[in-house]
């Protein structure tokens, strides 16, 4: 039985191609059922077309509100019947009523090892805080901004010559690694979240996930 994922998207979309190449070739048994973009420019909706994935467009500027957004995407979203909803780079903050509608089913990934440098420009504060190792968390998506209980993440190192683009190239890496990882743990019916947080093979995750180091 097929796990049907819907991924949402605002850009480039990188983390929905490699998912789209870890089911073709790696046989993760995932099935994506659908990229919905909240911009009609977003580069993933290409990919999904050119992977013959269904794709829609919901522009959020043509809502009153967050909560008229949020409530026709969940509307979108069920048509698809999903069992897992994948955030890949959806550039919206989600109101609890979403969050609370996909609770243990809606997974995120952020440039940073959480819980340090939550929000944007996780690279340059990392450079700045002088961090010798910086990375990416999936985690279970909660009500507190970047803040659910961690999957996985991915650690590497900072090099004495990084900057921000450079770290960013090599974390955008890792992050390619690790959200096909996450989500065929979830289709594969092995990654859950309990009332403690992850459960992995029916363990308890540690706090920070389970830590790779690509």
């Amino acid at each position: 039985m097929a796990c049907n994922v819907v991924v949402l998207i605002s850009g480039s979309g990188s983390n929905l191609q490699a998912l789209i190449d870890s089911i073709a070739h790696d046989g993760n048994p995932a099935r994506i059922a659908a990229v919905i973009s909240n911009r009609a420019d977003a580069y993933g909706l290409v990919r999904a077309q050119q992977a013959g994935i269904t794709r829609e467009v919901l522009d959020h500027k043509q809502f009153a509100d967050r909560e008229a957004f949020d409530a026709a995407l969940v509307e979108a979203i069920d048509r698809h019947q999903p069992d897992l909803v994948v955030l890949a780079g959806f550039m919206r903050i989600l109101t609890p009523a979403f969050v609370t509608h996909y609770s243990g089913r809606l997974l995120n990934i952020h440039p940073s090892l959480l819980p340090k440098h939550k929000g944007l420009h996780t690279h340059q504060r990392a450079l700045e805080a002088g961090d010798s190792e910086h990375g990416c968390s999936v985690h279970f998506v909660t009500e507190e901004l970047d803040g659910g209980p961690l999957v996985v993440q991915a650690v590497l190192p900072v090099l004495a010559d990084d900057t921000p683009d450079s770290l960013a190239q090599r974390v955008h890496q890792a992050e390619h690694q690790i959200y096909p990882l996450a989500v065929r743990w979830f289709a594969e019916g092995r990654l859950r979240l309990g009332p403690q947080g992850c459960l992995l093979d029916g363990q308890a995750l540690p706090a920070q996930g389970w830590q790779i180091r690509p």
